[in-house]
């Protein structure tokens, strides 16, 4: 039955991993990069205050690294250059 699971993509081995934020001026940015093609690619989202205030900006970037580490290295770094250059508006939609 566990070729099921598999098939289906549930498996009780699986675990998503708890992504810890980096506090910057206030936000919380969490780093999360996606697995792509043996790489990669630089993903994650920024957070501003809690419970029915809680604003949310998700972003995945055209940047693909070799590791996993260095991939949520760079989100946090442009993630910060972001946050300097457009404050609150990140969230304006």
């Amino acid at each position: 039955m566990g070729w099921l699971s598999r098939l289906f993509g549930s498996s009780n081995n699986e675990k998503k991993q708890e992504v810890e934020p980096v506090e910057y001026k206030g936000y919380l940015i969490y780093a999360d990069s996606i697995a792509e093609g043996g790489q990669f690619r630089v993903a994650g989202r920024i957070t501003s205050g809690e419970g029915d205030a809680l604003k949310t900006h998700q972003f995945i970037r055209s940047d693909v690294l070799g590791s996993k580490e260095s991939a949520n290295e760079l989100m946090l770094k442009k993630a910060q250059m972001y946050i300097d250059q457009t404050g609150e508006s990140i969230f304006d939609q």
